[in-house]
C-alpha cells in the first residue's frame, strides 16, 4: 500500500489537517449558534424591559392624573360635609 514511511507520513499529515479543519468548522458553527442565541435572548430582554417601561409610564400617568383629581374630590367632600353639618345645625336649632 505504502512504499515508504514518507507516504504514510503525508497521508497522516493530510488526515490531521482535514480533521483540524473539520474541528475548526465545528467550533465556528457552535460559536455562531451561541452568538445567535445570545442575540435572541438580548432582543427578548429588550422587549420585556420595554413593556415594563410602558407599564411603569402608564402607571405614573394614572397616578399623576389621579392626584390632580384628588384635590377636586377632597374639596367636594369638604363641601358635602359642610352642607350636612349645616342641615344638622338647622335641625338641632328647630328641635
Amino acid at each position: 500500500m505504502f512504499e515508504n514511511s514518507q507516504e504514510l507520513y503525508i497521508v497522516v499529515k493530510a488526515l490531521s489537517v482535514f480533521l483540524l479543519a473539520a474541528f475548526t468548522c465545528f467550533c465556528l458553527y457552535y460559536l455562531g449558534m451561541i452568538l445567535r442565541q445570545s442575540f435572541l435572548i438580548t432582543k427578548e430582554m429588550r422587549n420585556r424591559l420595554k413593556k415594563i417601561d410602558e407599564v411603569a409610564t402608564a402607571f405614573k400617568e394614572k397616578i399623576e392624573n389621579s392626584a390632580s383629581y384628588l384635590l377636586l374630590i377632597s374639596e367636594g367632600i369638604k363641601k358635602i360635609i359642610e352642607v350636612v353639618g349645616e342641615k344638622k345645625d338647622k335641625k338641632s336649632k328647630r328641635g
